[in-house]
C-alpha cells in the first residue's frame, strides 16, 4: 500500500479496535514492511494519537487514553448507531447531556455520507422513544440545524408562536441553545427588533439557515445560561404560583423542579407551593397530575385557566355519556 495517507487511516482504524496488534501482523495486513509500520506509528503519535508499544514475544501496538481526544474513525454501523443514540440523548432529560448530544450530532451528520443519513432517518422514523414525564417535544432535526447555525455564526429564519398564540416570522443571529429541564431555548439577537430575545424551540417551526454569516455581538449577560435564567426568573404573565396542596411535601417535590419551586410542609398531609413558570399550561398539568386536592391562591390567570380546563373536561364527559 503505497498511498501514505490511506495507509495511515487504515492503520488507525485497526488500532482503534480494543486489542494489541503485533507489528508483524499490522505489516502483513497493510502489505508493508515492519519498518514502515514503525514510521507510521511515529506519524500517528505526532498527530496526537497516543499509541503505546509493548516489548517482548507478545508485545505490539495499541491505542490508549491520552490527554486529548483525537478524531475517531467509524465504520458505517458504528456511525449510524452513534447518530441514533445522540438523537435519543438530545430528547431526554439527562442533566448536562442534551446540548452536548446536539453539538455532537450536528458534527456527525455534517460528515455522514448520504446513504448513512438515509439509514439514520429510517431508523428514527421507525422507532419511538419512551420519554420520562411529559412536556413539549422538539424535532431533533430542528435542533441540529439550529446548532449548526450557532456554530457557523449563520443567520436563522423561522416562524415563531408566542405564548398567546400569535405567529410571527423572525430573522435572528443565533447565539446559543440552552436546555432547561425538559425545554430547549434559543438565545439570539432579533434583527427586526434590534434586541436580544429568548425563544422556546418547541414554539419554533420551519427553521432555515440563510447562509449569511455574522459577527457575534456581546451578550448582555455573563453567558447564555445566565441570560436564560434571568429571563425565566423575572416576573412573567404567569406570575408566581402560590397554592396549597393537600399532599405530603415530598410527593410535590417529585413533580416540580427544585430550582423553580419552594415547597414548605404545613403538616404531614399538606404543603404550600411557591413556583415560577413561563407556562400556565405546564403548571396546571403538574398540579392536576398530583391527583390530590389543591387550592390556587395566585395568580388569577392560573385559576381562570383551570376553570376553562374543568369546563372542557365536564363537556367531554357529558358528551361521552
Amino acid at each position: 500500500m503505497s498511498d501514505t495517507p490511506a495507509r495511515l487511516l487504515n492503520l488507525l482504524s485497526l488500532l482503534q479496535t480494543p486489542r494489541e496488534w503485533p507489528g508483524s501482523e499490522l505489516a502483513e495486513r497493510l502489505g508493508v514492511s515492519p519498518r514502515t509500520i514503525r514510521r507510521d506509528i511515529d506519524r500517528l503519535r505526532e498527530l496526537g494519537y497516543p499509541v503505546q508499544a509493548t516489548m517482548g514475544a507478545v508485545g505490539g501496538y495499541r491505542l490508549v487514553a491520552g490527554t486529548a481526544m483525537p478524531p475517531l474513525l467509524l465504520d458505517d454501523e458504528e456511525a449510524v448507531a452513534i447518530a441514533v443514540g445522540l438523537r435519543a440523548g438530545a430528547g431526554h432529560a439527562v442533566v448536562g447531556i442534551e446540548e452536548a448530544s446536539v453539538r455532537a450530532l450536528g458534527k456527525l451528520l455534517q460528515v455522514l455520507p448520504a446513504r448513512l443519513r438515509h439509514r439514520v432517518g429510517t431508523l428514527n422514523n421507525a422507532t419511538v422513544p419512551l420519554l420520562s414525564g411529559d412536556g413539549p417535544t422538539v424535532d431533533p432535526d430542528d435542533l441540529t440545524l439550529i446548532a449548526g447555525a450557532v456554530t457557523n455564526h449563520e443567520r436563522l429564519r423561522f416562524a415563531y408562536r408566542a405564548y398567546d398564540g400569535t405567529g410571527t416570522k423572525r430573522l435572528v443571529e443565533p447565539e446559543r441553545l440552552v436546555s432547561v429541564g425538559r425545554r430547549w431555548y434559543l438565545v439570539g439577537y432579533d434583527l427586526d427588533r434590534a434586541d436580544w430575545r429568548l425563544f422556546r424551540v418547541d414554539r419554533l417551526s420551519e427553521p432555515f439557515a440563510t447562509g449569511a454569516r455574522f459577527t457575534p455581538r456581546p451578550l448582555p449577560a455573563e453567558d447564555a445560561a445566565a441570560y436564560v435564567a434571568g429571563k425565566l426568573h423575572r416576573p412573567s404573565p404567569s406570575g408566581t404560583v402560590v397554592a396549597t396542596v393537600h399532599a405530603p411535601a415530598e410527593l410535590v417535590r417529585q413533580r416540580f423542579r427544585p430550582g423553580d419551586s419552594e415547597i414548605e410542609p404545613i403538616d404531614g398531609h399538606s404543603c404550600r407551593l411557591r413556583s415560577r413558570s413561563d407556562s400556565l399550561e405546564w403548571t396546571a398539568m403538574r398540579l392536576l397530575s398530583l391527583d390530590r386536592p389543591f387550592e390556587v391562591h395566585e395568580p388569577p390567570q392560573l385559576r381562570e385557566h383551570l376553570r376553562k380546563l374543568a369546563t372542557r373536561a365536564a363537556h367531554a364527559a357529558g358528551g361521552a355519556g
